[in-house]
């Protein structure tokens, strides 16, 4: 699930030409691109989502509704550890597809050849 998110902007650059912030999402930190909101602010709040700040939003609003994610356990879902994720119950990755048995072509499971980890 993507979810638009309030976050405070912590700091404000440039990457490439591109207006850019850091935003801390109640203990995440992720860099998002401020073309849609070209004037926001250190210390302001704005709605995030895929990487952009679409609106700003009041430090009240933004507080309940992290508070509410972080309940619910939306933040852990839309910021949580990609390789947590993606690993089996047991924190092994799960089984390349096509059956049991040894990795086609000599890989690893981790998607190297014996030749790329030497």
């Amino acid at each position: 699930m993507c979810l638009a998110v309030p976050g405070k902007v912590v700091e404000i650059g440039e990457r490439d030409g591109t207006r850019t912030a850091t935003v801390d999402f109640g203990g995440v930190v992720k860099e998002v691109c401020l073309e849609y909101l070209p004037d926001l602010r250190v210390g302001e709040y704005a709605i995030v989502h895929v990487g952009f700040a679409l609106q700003r939003l009041d430090e009240e609003s933004a507080r309940r509704t992290l508070a509410l994610f972080e309940e619910l356990g939306m933040l852990q879902e839309e910021f949580g550890d990609p390789w947590e994720a993606a690993a089996g119950p047991d924190g092994a990755p799960p089984s390349p597809a096509g059956g049991a048995g040894g990795e086609a072509g000599g890989g690893d499971g981790n998607g190297m050849t014996e030749e790329a980890r030497q």
